[in-house]
This record gives C-alpha cells, sequence and structure tokens, in this order.
C-alpha cells in the first residue's frame, strides 16, 4: 500500500522542520487593491487555527518560547515583509496557551 505523505512545515521559532498538524498557522491575507490594481489596503495578519484561510502562512510551535524566539528575532515580520502589530502577538500568545 502506499503511504500517504504528511505535510511538513519548518517553526519560524526553533527553525525545526514539523508536522504541520502539530504547529499554529499565522496568516497574512491578500492586499485589497482597486481596479487600477492600487492597493488600497494592506492584508489583515491574524491567527489561523483552522489553516484554511487564504495568504501567505507562517507557522510556530505551540510552545510559547518558539514564538518568544520569533518575535526576538522578527522572524513573522521578515515572513510578511511588513510590520506585525502587539495584537497579533498578543492572540498568538493566547491561542498557544489554551
Amino acid at each position: 500500500m502506499h503511504q500517504k505523505k504528511i505535510p511538513m512545515r519548518k517553526c519560524t521559532g526553533c527553525n525545526e522542520m514539523k508536522e504541520k498538524k502539530q504547529l499554529v498557522r499565522v496568516v497574512k491575507a491578500p492586499d485589497v487593491t482597486d481596479e487600477n490594481g492600487t492597493v488600497i489596503s494592506g492584508g489583515e495578519i491574524s491567527v489561523d487555527l483552522t489553516g484554511k484561510k487564504p495568504g501567505r502562512g507562517a507557522y510556530v510551535c505551540h510552545d510559547p518560547e518558539c514564538l518568544r524566539l520569533a518575535r526576538k528575532a522578527r522572524r513573522l515580520e521578515r515572513a510578511f515583509s511588513c510590520k506585525i502589530p502587539d495584537e497579533v502577538y498578543d492572540a498568538l500568545e493566547q491561542a498557544l496557551s489554551s
């Protein structure tokens, strides 16, 4: 029998490859543009617990220490090429604590 492939992703905190189900996804929604292609508003950054939201994703372990390391090294900001508000980090901390 052919074994099903398990998707692997890298944690932005500890840089270890882990199964996708073991990680929390942080997503940046696509930018909103008008008919001329001008960006009206940047994509919103949020925690994606379902793993189904559209947009660019980055992953963090369920370990609060990994989130601390990612925040200190600004790895999520580098992954999304934008500044991440403190509210997103607070929401991530709450998602990891539950």
